[in-house]
Order: C-alpha cells, then structure tokens, then sequence
C-alpha cells in the first residue's frame, strides 16, 4: 500500500462517526485537562487506558493522540491567563502570553496561540506522512554525544533570556544545575545533595520548580501589590482580531518552527519543551528588536506555541516506525499500544496499516477541530482575568496545590513548591530571570547523562567529539554562538 492509498484508508477511520466523535472527544478532554496545572497528557492518557480496553484499537488509539496534542494546545491558556503553565511544553508560552494578557490584549494572545498551534500542528503532520521512514533513521544515528551537543547548543542561548543583566541570568542558571543534580544518580546509584531526606532521593519534579518559580512567584506578586490601584487593563480582554502587522510578524516563526519543532520532536527525549524553548531562543537571536522579547512580543509568543504542537506530532515518527517513545506521553502511550493488542514499529505499516495511517489522518482532524473549538471559546476562557484579584489568586493557589500534590501525593512536595515560590519571588524583586533556571533545570540532567555516558563508551576520552559530525557541528555553532556576540561587543568597546 502506498502512502496516497494508505492516507486515503486512514481517513475512513478519522472521518467515520465513530473516528469523529472520539477525535473530538480526545481533543475536548485534552484541552481541558491541559489547562489545570499538573494534570497534564501522561496523567490523561494514563487514566482513560482502562477506558478504551473494549474499543477498537484504531478508535481508541486515534483518541488518546487527540488527549495528547489537546493537553499541549490547553496548556497555552493557562499560560497566558494566568502565568501558571499547565504543561512543561508551555512555560515558553507564558514569557510573552502572560505580559500580552496584562496589557489588555489577553484575546489576542490566545488567538495567536491557537492559529499558531494549528499551522505547527498540520504542518508537522505533512512532514510526519512524508518523512517518517526517512527521520527515523535519523532519530537512531542521534547517540549520547549528539544528545550533549545538542543540549548544550539550548544552554548557550541563556545570555539572550536574561532580561538586562548576561551576569544574574548565568547565576539563574547555575541554581537550575544546582537543583537538578538533587537525588539518586542514576549512573552510580549514590545519593547526591539529599542531606540525608528520603523525600529528596528521587529529585524535584519539574512542575514543583515551574509553578513555584511562574505562578506563586505571580502570587506573591500580587499580595504585596493589592493596595495598587488596577487601571482595569489587564482585565480587558482586548479584540481577537489580528492586525496585517499581526500576521506578518507571526509569518516568519510560524514558517520556521514548524519545521524545527517537528525535527526536535522527532530526537527521542526531546520533545515539546525543549522544541519550545530552543524556537523562543531562536526567533530571539534573530529578531531585530529582541529587547520586545518578554514584554508581549507577538514573534515572542508564536514560535514556542508552533514548536511545541510541531513537536507534538514529530514525537510519533520513533513511537510509529520504531516502536521508540519519543517523550514522557508517547512512552504511555506505547503502553496503551501493547495494551490493545498493538505493537508499533517497523511491520506496524505493514500488519495494522488503518491504525498507522489512522492516527495520522486524525491529526489533520484534529487540529480542525482544536481550532473550531478553541478560537469561539476564547472569549469565555478570557473571562478568568475578570476574576476578582483575591478569588483568582486564591484559585491559582488552589490549583498548583492540587497540581502538585496529584504527581506523589507527597505533602514534602508542597512546602517544596512554596519554597521555590519565595525563591521566584525574590528572584523577581532582584531582576534575576526565571527563565535560565527552568531551561537549565530542564537540560542539565539530560546534558549530564549524554555527556558520562559519552565519556564511559570512549573511556574518558574527548576525542569522542571530533569522530561524530553531527555532535562537532552543533558544538561549533554552539560555540559561535557564544563568541560572536563577544567580539561584536568588542568591536562596538574599540569604535566608541
């Protein structure tokens, strides 16, 4: 069967009744849980496995993608309404959504979010048809010293998230490395910077960190502002209408993201966090007023929210053709595929070719319908900023309680997540950046990983670099990207 024909016969699975109804169902309910912090897709796709053990695999399976790519979309809103990210492929969001809902264009921001989201999605389904067979084989070349090479071509981007200071955002990011190492090694099994706390031995969860640092930091925030008159600004929901500046100044992220998003998506391990943060860093460098990154940028906002949905689907071409989870969801995801009966990988084509091409049919459905859905919503989402201040910072409160506590049901993890909230509070009375140390707590413990396990398989030697092209070529633009702003600085210093 050709890809045409086999398109054609997943269509009939996304297109029937049944294929419809769950697609929307997957969608609805993945939007839904992706706007309540903690809650994300792997919490969702874990619960409804039970749900679908009667229902026919393709059916059940093109809704669980639904649940997946909805979690990442509703995630945004939160994001934006409220600075608190529901998923960890949405933090991005919130550097520039947050600041564009507190100017009163809260309508706007979600709109951007939503067609920026729908064009990465679909475009990343294109290249998922298209290119699956041929990116897997790239998916597996990618060994431990390309993974560092790769990380560490994300963590030399931290000087353009500082917001002033190149000096505190370094020190933000050294607090992230600080944070992550906490726990077991997972190479030798030793406990590291527990103090002698179980609670400690299996680390910091991310949301601990993110909705410490975002959300109480924003509560914290407002308590010692409440005498603060509110102009009513950032209340008004503002027009969802884009203006032709609008556009254009999406066009260009949008265009650029969802390619680099779907490959980013496509590594095993990287997924949509990493593909957000490594697209706002991207359009950052080389946008040509970057200092309106962080304040409501429209460019600030589209290129995590493309990247993160590309992503999204590029997590299915290793789960699909190799039977390799790409990420934290797909890796549950693989257990509902062997729990229906279905083993993805190379033969799944050929022996279950409705379920392959099913679930990508269903994408292109889906995203339609995440967009119907979500773009007349809009209005009634933005009432959450209509919320009384003391009720809504109440309820963001609540919710990252509940958020957190859902993940171990460990009450440790929530004076953890009200330490890091002081933590965040003081970082922002300071000027210290919240963003270098979330993309340091979220990279260094894989960067630390690819780097010992390159190091074992070459025992200790550093010419393992120079023999991996791959690796050699993001470490050199890694680098560049380091000393070019250095000497362009320099050479500013000797013409003034």
């Amino acid at each position: 069967m050709d890809a045409f024909s086999g398109l054609m016969s997943g269509f009939e699975v996304a297109f029937s009744i049944e294929g419809l109804m769950f697609v929307f169902i997957g969608v609805f309910v993945g939007t839904f849980i992706g706007m309540m912090p903690g809650l994300g897709p792997i919490s969702a796709i874990a619960i409804m496995i039970p749900i679908t053990y009667s229902m026919d695999p393709s059916i059940a399976l093109v809704m669980m993608a639904g649940v997946y790519y909805g979690a990442i979309f509703g995630g945004s809103s939160s994001s934006i309404l409220l600075n608190a990210p529901g998923v960890a492929g949405t933090v991005a969001t919130a550097f520039d959504g947050y600041p564009m809902a507190k100017q009163g264009k809260a309508g706007k921001a979600l709109a951007i979010a939503a067609i920026a989201s729908f064009t990465g999605g679909t475009v990343s389904v294109v290249l998922l048809m298209l290119f699956t067979p041929l990116l897997s084989a790239v998916a597996i070349s990618f060994g431990p010293a390309e993974y560092f090479a790769l990380m560490f071509l994300g963590l030399t981007a931290i000087a353009s998230l500082a917001d002033g200071s190149a000096i505190k955002a370094f020190i933000s990011a050294t607090l992230g490395f600080m944070v992550v190492t906490i726990g077991i090694d997972a190479q030798t099994g030793t406990s590291r910077f527990t103090f002698g706390n179980p609670n400690l031995l299996e680390g910091i969860d991310f949301l601990v960190v993110a909705l410490g640092l975002f959300a109480l930091a924003e509560v914290c925030t407002l308590v010692l502002n409440r005498n603060e008159k509110d102009d009513g600004q950032s209340k008004n929901i503002g027009s969802l209408r884009l203006s032709k500046q609008d556009v254009k100044d999406m066009s260009g992220p949008v265009s650029r993201q969802s390619f680099l998003g779907f490959i980013i998506g496509v590594l095993p391990g990287a997924g949509a966090t990493i593909a957000s943060f490594i697209a706002y860093i991207t359009e950052k460098k080389i946008a040509k007023h970057p200092e309106e990154f962080g304040k409501g940028s429209v460019k600030g906002l589209a290129a995590p929210e493309t990247a993160n949905n590309a992503a999204t689907s590029g997590a299915f071409v290793p789960l699909l053709s190799l039977g390799i989870p790409g990420s934290g969801t797909t890796a549950v995801l693989l257990g509902a595929f062997l729990v229906l009966g279905v083993q993805p990988g190379p033969l799944l084509v050929q022996d279950r070719p409705e379920i392959f091409w099913g679930i990508i049919a269903s994408m292109y459905v889906g995203n339609i319908i995440l967009l119907v859905l979500n773009l007349p919503l809009i209005p009634y989402i933005s009432k959450i900023l209509k919320i009384p201040r003391p009720l809504l910072i109440s309820l963001v409160i609540i919710f990252s309680l509940i958020g957190v506590y859902a993940i171990s049901f460990n009450t440790f993890d929530l004076y953890m997540l009200l330490a890091f909230g002081v933590i965040g509070f003081f970082m922002r009375m300071f000027s210290f950046p919240a963003a270098p140390f979330i993309l340091a707590f979220i990279l260094g413990g894989m960067m630390e990983q690819a780097f010992r396990q390159t190091l074992t398989i070459s025992n200790g030697s550093f010419g393992i670099f120079l023999d991996k092209p791959i690796a050699l070529s993001l470490i050199g633009v890694g680098l560049l990207t380091i000393l070019f702003p250095l000497l362009k600085g320099r050479r500013k210093y000797k013409v003034s």
